[in-house]
């Protein structure tokens, strides 16, 4: 499905893939962290010189499906779109769209996008690759879903979450919501978008992984986990099994950016894991 724009707009409906799923939080560029969290994982990653690409192997019957902000502010954005196209490509892996891999595809088309945030980086760290694997990334960003459904409507991925009334749906509204939150229309003292906690009444039988907001740890709340630490900010890169709710992260290798909104502490009597 696409708008007038052009762009795709669409939800990515894989009731028949049952898992197990390693979920990935929010990258940004930061690729040793994750092809150091990939390799914990169990997944096998070769690089082949002559074809440009990487060979990765899954752990037996497992994918991965990334939460989507591959790209800005960390080192390498590039490299970790190379290795998640090459994923996707291979069959281990699925991924949504996040807002600053959404903005990155503007730019390419020639929108008329603000160069901040971190895309001056990327957009810096771009400019030595040639015009094929600059095409080859466009197309990639054009066909990223906004939310991905899986293992009979049971799980939903989506990069800053979505409310259950709004699963499978494909608007404008939707697909604005899965990439940034819902916002109450106005901005904080420094500038930010204020941002709704949709998950605090969340009450949706699916779980829904999200990232976009950095917390200083993953928790469980009304059966959704955020699961962005903000490797790209000093945190941690994470990645959540499903179904079987095993946390795995690697510590960031340094600070690559500073964080202008700061890491969310959740109160621990509001959280919860959901029933197996």
């Amino acid at each position: 499905m696409s708008n007038n724009n052009g762009d795709h707009i669409f939800n990515l409906e894989l009731l028949h893939e049952h898992g197990p799923f390693h979920v990935i939080g929010d990258v940004h560029g930061c690729f040793d962290e994750l092809m150091l969290l990939l390799q914990r994982l169990g997944y096998t990653i070769r690089f082949s010189d002559t074809e440009q690409s990487y060979k990765v192997d899954a752990p037996q019957g497992c994918k991965a499906v990334f939460v989507g902000d591959l790209v800005d502010r960390g080192p390498n954005s590039p490299e970790v779109l190379r290795l998640v196209m090459d994923m996707v490509d291979q069959g281990v892996a699925y991924c949504v769209s996040g807002n600053h891999d959404d903005k990155l595809y503007r730019m390419l088309i020639g929108r008329n996008v603000k160069i901040r945030h971190g895309l001056e980086l990327t957009k810096e760290q771009l400019e030595p690759y040639d015009k094929t694997f600059l095409n080859r990334v466009k197309n990639f960003l054009k066909s990223l879903p906004h939310h991905v459904i899986l293992d009979e409507g049971r799980l939903v991925v989506a990069h800053a979450g979505l409310e259950e009334r709004l699963h499978g749906r494909n608007t404008k509204v939707v697909r604005e919501l899965c990439l940034y939150g819902p916002t109450t229309g106005g901005t904080d003292e420094k500038g930010l978008p204020i941002r709704l906690d949709w998950a605090a009444d969340y009450c949706g039988k699916a779980i829904v992984i999200y990232g976009h907001t950095p917390v200083h740890e993953p928790r469980w709340r009304n059966n959704t986990i955020n699961i962005d630490t903000g490797c790209v900010f000093g945190g941690r890169l994470t990645a959540l099994m499903y179904p079987d709710h095993i946390l795995t992260s690697v510590e960031a290798h340094q600070v690559y950016a500073e964080s202008v909104r700061p890491f969310i502490h959740y109160h621990p009597q509001h959280h919860h894991s959901p029933q197996p």
